[in-house]
C-alpha cells in the first residue's frame, strides 16, 4: 500500500487508548499508515469513562468543554458524536449562594451577542454575587488578561492567585467568581494555579470571541463517545485495536525501526506514540529519549472526587449549577444519560479534592447530604435510594506553577518515537480539549519525520 505521495505505508503503534491516542491514531491511519492501538484497559476512553452500576450506566465523573475547545469538538465529528453532546445556546451558569446571612441567592454567569469583552458587562453588572466596586475590579483585571500572551514564561512561574492580588481582586471575588470557574478548569485554586495556565483558561474561554465559553457535555454516558463510537471510527480507519495489552517495554530494532513487547509478542514499527500517563511514560522511555526523563516524575498529580446520589423524587430541574459558601462546587443532572427511570440522580463534581479524596465513603455521606438539603430544599425528605463516589486520584497533572517547564513536547530525541497526553506541552491544562490537542501534535511530528504531507485537523479554525 502506498500513500498519496508516494511513501509506502509505514507501522505505527500508538500506546494507550485514551483521547490522546486514539486522536493519534485516527490522524495516522487517515494518512495511510498501518496503526495498531494498544490499551491495557479493557475499554477506550482513558480517565473519561462509563461503568455500570446495577440498572445504572455511570461516568466516573462529571467532563464538559467549551465552544472554544475546537479539537475535542473535531473528536467528537470525527466519531459522529457530536449531537450527543451538544452546546448550550449561550454561556449561562446558575450560581446559588447559600452562604449569605439573609438566605440562599440565585445569579448567573451569562453572555449576550455584543462583542468582546462586552459580551459579559450586562451579565457581570446583574451578577449579585459581587460589590459593585469588586464587578469593577472584575473588569480592570479582564482588560489586562487581555492583554498577556499565555505562553511567555514568565507567567508560568507565578501563580494565579498573587496576579490577581496584584490587580485588585478581593478574596471574595477569587471565590465567587475567578475559582469557581478556575478550579473546574484547572483542577486547582488560585493560589496552586499556574498564571499562564489560567491566562490560557480565561483568555481563550472569556475574552477571545463571545461564544468562546458556551458549554457543552455529553448527553450519553461517556462511553458512548469515548469508547464504543470511537472503536467505530478505529475500526472504520483500518486500526487494530488490542484491549487488556500492557506495553512491558520498547527497544529499537536493527533497521531504526522500533521493538514493542506485549504480553508474550513482539511488534515492529517505524513510528510509536507513547500516549499513556507521565509515570508510565517514565517507565517505558528507552535510554536517550530525553535530555532529562526524570523531570517527568517532578510533573504532580491532582485528584477529583465525584459523589454520585440517587433520589426517589426530582429534586432539581436545573440540568446543572455551581454553588458558593458550601463545600459543593457543581451538580449536574445525570439522570436520563443514566438510563434511571423513576426519581433522580445527581453528580457533584469536585475538583482539587486533596483533602477529600481518601475520605470514607460515610464521611462523604454525612457531608454532602445535609449540604444538598442546604442547596435544595426539595431534597428534605426525599428517598436517597443510592449514594456512591468515584474518585480520581491522578485525575490531572497539577497545574502548579513552573510545571510548564517539565511538559516535554510530542518529540523525543529518538527518531520514530512520539509522545501525547494533555500532560505534555499542549499549551493547554489537564482538559480533554489538551488531550486532543496531544494527538494532533504527535501524530502531526511523526508524519512530518516521515515527509508525509499532511494538514493539521484545526488548520481552518486556527
Amino acid at each position: 500500500m502506498t500513500t498519496d505521495d508516494g511513501t509506502r505505508s509505514r507501522r505505527a503503534v500508538v500506546v494507550g487508548g485514551g483521547l490522546a491516542g486514539t486522536t493519534a491514531a485516527l490522524q495516522l491511519a487517515d494518512a495511510g499508515l498501518r496503526v495498531t492501538l494498544l490499551e491495557g484497559r479493557p475499554r477506550l476512553g482513558g480517565l473519561a469513562f462509563s461503568f455500570r452500576r446495577g440498572d445504572l450506566t455511570v461516568d466516573n465523573g462529571q467532563h464538559v468543554y467549551l465552544r472554544c475547545c475546537t479539537a475535542y469538538r473535531w473528536f467528537l465529528d470525527r466519531v459522529d458524536g457530536a449531537a450527543l453532546a451538544p452546546l448550550q445556546d449561550r454561556l449561562d451558569v446558575p450560581v446559588l449562594d447559600v452562604g449569605r446571612a439573609r438566605g440562599p441567592r440565585l445569579g448567573r454567569i451569562r453572555r449576550n451577542g455584543l462583542p468582546v469583552p462586552l459580551h459579559l458587562a450586562a451579565g457581570l453588572a446583574a451578577y449579585p454575587h459581587l460589590s459593585l466596586a469588586e464587578r469593577a475590579s472584575v473588569g480592570r483585571a479582564a482588560l489586562a488578561l487581555k492583554r498577556l500572551d499565555p505562553a511567555d514564561p514568565a507567567l508560568d512561574g507565578i501563580d494565579f492567585a498573587t496576579w490577581l492580588g496584584r490587580h485588585g481582586q478581593s478574596p471574595r471575588t477569587i471565590e465567587a467568581l475567578w475559582d469557581l470557574v478556575g478550579v473546574a478548569t484547572l483542577n486547582a485554586t488560585a493560589p496552586h494555579a499556574s498564571m499562564g495556565l489560567a491566562a490560557m483558561v480565561f483568555k481563550t474561554g472569556l475574552l477571545s470571541e463571545p461564544a468562546a465559553a458556551d458549554i457543552g457535555w455529553s448527553h450519553v454516558p461517556l462511553g458512548d463517545l469515548h469508547d464504543d463510537l470511537a472503536r467505530k471510527a478505529l475500526d472504520s480507519a483500518g486500526v487494530r485495536t488490542e484491549l487488556r495489552t500492557r506495553v512491558s517495554s520498547l527497544s529499537r530494532a536493527e533497521d531504526g525501526g522500533w521493538h514493542v513487547d506485549v504480553d508474550g509478542e513482539r511488534l515492529d514499527a517505524d513510528t510509536v506514540v507513547l500516549a499513556v500517563p507521565q509515570r508510565e511514560t517514565h517507565a517505558l522511555l528507552p535510554p536517550g529519549a530525553l535530555d532529562d526523563p526524570d523531570r517527568l516524575l517532578d510533573i504532580g498529580t491532582a485528584p477529583i472526587l465525584n459523589v454520585h446520589v440517587v433520589y426517589g423524587r426530582k429534586v432539581l430541574r436545573r440540568p446543572f449549577f455551581a454553588a458558593l459558601g458550601s463545600p459543593v462546587q457543581w451538580v449536574f443532572d445525570r439522570t436520563d444519560a443514566s438510563g434511571l427511570t423513576r426519581g433522580q440522580y445527581l453528580a457533584l463534581s469536585q475538583s482539587a479534592a486533596e483533602d477529600e479524596i481518601d475520605s470514607p465513603v460515610s464521611e462523604l455521606r454525612e457531608r454532602y447530604l445535609p449540604e444538598l438539603e442546604r442547596l435544595l430544599p426539595a431534597t428534605r425528605g426525599a428517598e436517597v435510594r443510592d449514594f456512591f463516589v468515584t474518585r480520581e486520584r491522578t485525575a490531572t497533572f497539577a497545574p502548579a506553577p513552573g510545571v510548564g517547564r517539565l511538559r516535554p513536547t510530542a518529540r523525543t530525541r529518538l527518531p520514530g518515537l512520539f509522545l501525547a497526553g494533555a500532560w505534555t506541552a499542549t499549551g493547554w491544562p489537564a482538559t480533554m480539549e489538551g488531550a486532543v490537542r496531544s494527538g494532533f501534535s504527535a501524530a502531526g511530528a511523526a508524519l512530518s519525520e516521515m515527509g508525509h504531507r499532511h494538514e493539521h485537523p484545526l488548520q481552518e479554525a486556527a
